[in-house]
């Protein structure tokens, strides 16, 4: 086996030269290859590789990387005149590559030219004398500034570039890494935490936000430490109180007053939560409630979504210009018994607001994918499927049920179904869609689609588009897999009643893996079409579950990566299966819970009344935040092992031996999570 394992370095070895001969041999790829090859103990294979590689690559604006790596390798094969020639030539192509400056000092103090190694780091101390701490952090400012205006303007690659270099400037400050994390994730560059000389993987581990996390690892335990320590770093020290008491609940219950119910975000317009909201709201039992809503996104002029629920609340606040010690003031005043949160860590979230305890019962629903974390939001407000009683192990908030936790809008317009030929698709092809964005494409999942398109010729894949740069690196990977790239077709952005109706023309949905379909699975179960998904453990991995079995289709649901290859394939195979599904969907539509909107409303009031009435008794639960830094110490280590699917009790295996390893070496105070005191 030794042997053969040797030959297969040795074929790929010489494969790799030929596409460095070629320049077809990305830079990433070659630092792979060549510390494989390094780590093989193949000194003298790696070095050739990097040594054709700079050899016909001398027009990359990085070859000073792949100099300092052949340099780095030709001293550990014991050849220090070569790698001080290395290291020159990547000075010379970066003279303020500041690792090679250091170990080209190195090499020069190994070979006793301790004068001319002091002389190389004193030049290259002179060159950068001027660079202080407020230097530092007037670089890190700008370059921050730099990247969050590119990627306003939709300039990814440069936005991405600066974001890294003022992250690598301060690892220890978040912003920067969270963006560039996010920016790759939305260009399908894989692996996404690209691996740097300059930041450890922990450091990216912990700079990514929750959202990022939930399109990168299926980890509920770590996902809910990662948003408890947001929110510790979003809220910070405790706020002023001092003008802001804790309410007392008003005793409502059994006294025909109604409660005042808020609800708080900045998507209430033509979004997907707006979307999902509308008919909600405007369902809500007026003689029970009195519902407030406050916006806290941009001003919008002409929104139809905001224009119906802004009739449809007994009052509309805009405290998008309000700091959050005055909207928490507004919201006071408003005498408000329940406050929803309907943004939790997404974008324009305003989630200090909550730590001055506007209101007697504050409660997570409908916007964020998974627990807040926080010790301000006492209720989660979810369903059976998303988080099944077990499973509650993973939220600091106590969780209440609906139905479904998809509400949808049956009164959105919907444009006439289009011609395939009218999108772009041809007649006769079985097509494949998945309208997700592009964040939540990983690598696995679009291998997984690839093995799909090789197996089923003559099929297609129907994708959102992206920029022009992601739709080709896709076809690129497309092509690498040996899938022709034209079989991936990118659908334009149009307005929603077009873009649901085009949906149905497709022959089956394969949603995303971890992070699932949400309001674009329920767009296509609308339209018609199947949804083929799988589960996992997090919020945003079962929320497609959630629909399809809300829709009246479980059978959609797939046990594994390896069903949901073979169940895609059969089918495209069995076309009279699908068509039954199909038929199953349409069948159902007015009857399912998935759009059974009136009793939705119903069991929410239900809900409302429930927590008033536990606030009213002194019953309003505390969020458990137990032990939450220790399983984001051992969470972070969990996501970096790369394991994309497994079970439930193999999960939950790897975290209770990490929790026995660390209780050994020092005691560990038991929870009501994965530590608990055993029953003995």
């Amino acid at each position: 086996m030794t042997a053969n394992h040797a030959a297969t370095s040795n074929d790929d070895a010489s494969n790799a030269l030929d596409l460095a001969r070629n320049q077809r041999l990305s830079l990433l790829d070659l630092l792979r290859l060549a510390e494989a090859l390094n780590g093989a103990g193949q000194h003298a294979a790696a070095a050739e590789l990097y040594k054709t590689w700079v050899a016909f690559n001398d027009n990359s604006p990085a070859i000073h990387l792949a100099y300092f790596n052949y340099a780095v390798v030709l001293s550990q094969g014991g050849d220090p005149a070569g790698a001080v020639q290395a290291f020159r030539a990547c000075l010379k192509a970066n003279p303020e590559f500041a690792p090679g400056h250091i170990n080209l000092g190195r090499v020069l103090e190994d070979a006793g030219l301790i004068g001319q190694a002091v002389e190389q780091w004193s030049h290259y101390a002179a060159a950068t004398h001027h660079i202080d701490a407020e230097a530092v952090g007037h670089r890190h400012m700008i370059l921050q500034n730099i990247g969050r205006v590119l990627e306003g303007a939709g300039k990814f690659e440069e936005a991405e570039n600066a974001l890294l270099q003022a992250f690598e400037l301060r690892p220890e400050s978040p912003e920067a890494g969270q963006h560039w994390a996010s920016l790759r994730q939305r260009q399908c560059k894989w692996p996404v935490l690209a691996p740097s000389n300059h930041l450890a993987p922990r450091k990216m581990i912990d700079a990514i936000s929750s959202l990022t996390l939930s399109c990168y690892a299926d980890d509920p335990m770590f996902q809910l430490a990662k948003a408890y320590r947001f929110s510790k770093t979003l809220v910070g020290a405790c706020p002023d109180l001092s003008r802001f008491p804790r309410r007392s609940p008003k005793q409502k219950s059994g006294t025909g007053q109604r409660l005042r119910v808020g609800y708080l975000s900045s998507d209430l317009r033509d979004h997907a939560v707006g979307f999902a909201l509308c008919e909600v709201l405007e369902l809500h039992d007026k003689n029970s409630l009195e519902v407030f809503a406050y916006y806290c996104g941009n001003v919008r002029n002409t929104d139809s979504t905001q224009e119906r629920i802004k009739a449809a609340v007994h009052c509309w606040r805009d405290i998008n210009g309000l700091d959050d010690a005055t909207a928490a003031s507004q919201i006071i005043s408003d005498e408000i018994d329940i406050l929803i949160d309907v943004n939790g860590y997404t974008k324009d979230a305003r989630a200090k607001i909550f730590a001055y305890r506007p209101a007697p019962v504050i409660v997570s629903f409908c916007g964020y994918p998974g627990s807040t974390g926080s010790p301000f939001h006492q209720y989660l407000i979810s369903d059976g499927y998303m988080i099944p009683e077990e499973n509650e192990i993973y939220y600091s908030e106590k969780v209440l049920r609906i139905a479904c936790d998809q509400p949808l809008d049956r009164k959105r317009s919907i444009a006439a179904r289009p011609s395939r030929a009218e999108v772009g698709l041809p007649e006769d092809a079985f097509v494949y869609a998945s309208f997700n964005g592009m964040q939540k494409i990983t690598e696995n999942c679009f291998a997984r689609w690839m093995t799909i398109l090789s197996q089923t010729p003559g099929s297609l894949l129907w994708l959102l588009t992206g920029d022009d740069d992601v739709n080709q690196r896709l076809r690129d990977v497309a092509e690498k897999s040996g899938v022709a790239p034209e079989r991936l077709v990118f659908a334009p952005k149009v307005q929603n009643p077009q873009h649901i109706a085009r949906i149905g023309v497709a022959d089956l949905f394969l949603d995303t893996f971890p992070y699932g379909a949400h309001s674009t699975a329920a767009d296509a179960i609308t339209s018609g079409l199947p949804v083929l998904t799988m589960s996992g453990k997090t919020f945003a991995a079962r929320f497609c579950g959630s629909i399809v079995t809300a829709a009246g289709v479980p059978e959609m649901l797939c046990s594994s990566p390896e069903d949901y290859v073979a169940r895609a394939i059969g089918f495209e195979r069995d076309r009279k299966s699908l068509l039954e599904v199909r038929v199953s969907i349409a069948r159902q539509r007015e009857t399912s819970v998935l759009r059974d909107i009136p009793a939705l409303a119903r069991r929410l009031e239900d809900l409302f009344w429930q927590m008033q009435g536990e606030c009213e008794r002194g019953e309003t639960p505390v969020p458990d935040l137990s032990n939450l830094d220790l399983y984001y110490e051992l969470g972070a280590e969990t996501v970096l092992e790369n394991i994309e699917f497994e079970d439930e009790q193999s999960y939950r295996k790897r975290y209770l031996k990490k929790l026995n390893q660390r209780h050994d070496y020092a005691p560990i105070p038991y929870d009501r999570r994965l530590w608990q005191k055993p029953d003995n």
